[in-house]
């Protein structure tokens, strides 16, 4: 898991770079990176769907022999509509891996240690996010941009290779298993995807609004990019520091602990964003998020577990990784409208007061949760 991770991490930050020196301007570049969440979209449901089919160890194999040819794509083509047919495509495998993943640990893992195996998952991704940028950075300095998609390649590869050894849990239930169509387990589980689903795209468009509002509002105080990804950098260790407390947290006393707190801090630093001045404040309100974003390592992925159903698992974890990804790019999409109709400051009240508004939500259906999982 670490290991796709890394390679993901490592592109990630490269992506408009590579697309600026193929010729794309800056509005192109942008586009190119949004296709990588775009294709990630897109797949969800569909996702659900092939999972049900052949299994989480093969989807987990596929997908990672898929994305190694898709990051060899993008390292060998000269084109930035090649490319970013690559990262769409890389995107769609993406969001197979995630919810294959997910699907395994639920069928390998005692439910006792359900959130704490989902934090370790939320916490390879963090993993990856922080040492795959040190790595292509190192990559680059020897070679050029294209290292860096041959370095997600090999670790695209290596993760199918390591999932073709794992135990296939669940071939015997998929041999005897009714294949449900994605529309019907949607139809049969709309309210908790109407409540908890909800409390879901919530958290993941709090957590989108740091990668969009901070960055903004560091510019605005004139920091420069260098300083601006020193602060990131620190955020990410802070965030990997908390993710195994968190899920021994919700193993313990519930899922709401960490959930509420993921948006609830979001809220306050928004608030708070428009007193700071400097570096210093910057980074204690960027260091306030990651406390809460870390706690909640894998939040999204238990409640996922917590709620969905034998028959239909993963056409439900697809609808579940949709609600994420939903709150994913609306969080991006607010911040965006936000700023352009606003000035900056005013723009950062508003997200802190949406977030407030959010957590309430949250913290209602993730009790309700809870209470049902102490039954």
């Amino acid at each position: 898991m670490v290991v796709n991770a890394i390679g993901h991490g490592a592109v990630i930050p490269i992506l408009v770079l590579r697309a600026r020196e193929l010729g794309a301007d800056v509005s192109t570049a942008a586009m190119v990176v949004a296709l990588l969440g775009l294709g990630s979209l897109v797949a969800s449901l569909p996702a659900g769907a092939l999972v049900a089919r052949i299994g989480e160890r093969r989807a987990l194999t596929t997908v990672g022999f898929l994305d190694a040819v898709a990051m060899a794509a993008a390292a060998l083509t000269d084109s930035v509509w090649a490319l970013g047919l690559a990262v769409t495509f890389s995107g769609m495998t993406w969001t197979v891996f995630l919810m294959a993943r997910q699907g395994y640990m639920i069928d390998a893992v005692p439910v006792a240690f359900r959130a704490r195996a989902m934090a370790g998952l939320g916490g390879s991704m963090r993993v990856g996010v922080l040492v795959g940028p040190l790595l292509g950075a190192g990559l680059i300095h020897l070679s050029d941009l294209t290292s860096v998609f041959w370095l997600a390649a090999a670790m695209s590869l290596a993760s199918a290779v390591l999932a073709r050894l794992m135990p296939d849990y669940g071939s015997d239930e998929r041999s005897t298993a009714t294949h449900l169509s994605v529309v019907s387990v949607l139809v049969a589980h709309r309210h908790t995807l109407l409540t908890v689903g909800v409390a879901v795209v919530i958290i993941a468009a709090s957590r989108s609004l740091r990668i969009g509002l901070l960055p903004l509002w560091a510019d605005h105080l004139g920091l420069s990019a260098s300083t601006t990804s020193l602060i990131f950098a620190v955020a990410a260790a802070v965030d990997i520091a908390f993710f195994f407390p968190g899920g021994w947290l919700m193993d313990n006393h519930g899922r709401a602990v960490v959930a509420v707190p993921v948006v609830a801090t979001t809220a306050l630093a928004c608030l708070l964003l428009p007193l700071t001045s400097g570096v210093v404040g910057v980074g204690a309100v960027m260091v306030l998020m990651a406390v809460g974003n870390g706690l909640a390592s894998g939040i999204v992925m238990t409640l996922g577990a917590d709620t969905a159903p034998v028959e239909g698992r993963a056409q439900y974890l697809g609808a579940w990784r949709l609600c994420g990804d939903i709150g994913i790019s609306g969080g991006a999409l607010l911040v965006s409208v936000a700023a352009a109709v606003a000035p900056l400051a005013v723009a950062c009240v508003v997200m802190g007061g949406l977030a407030g508004a959010g957590t309430v939500w949250v913290g209602v259906f993730t009790r309700r949760l809870d209470r049902l999982n102490r039954r």
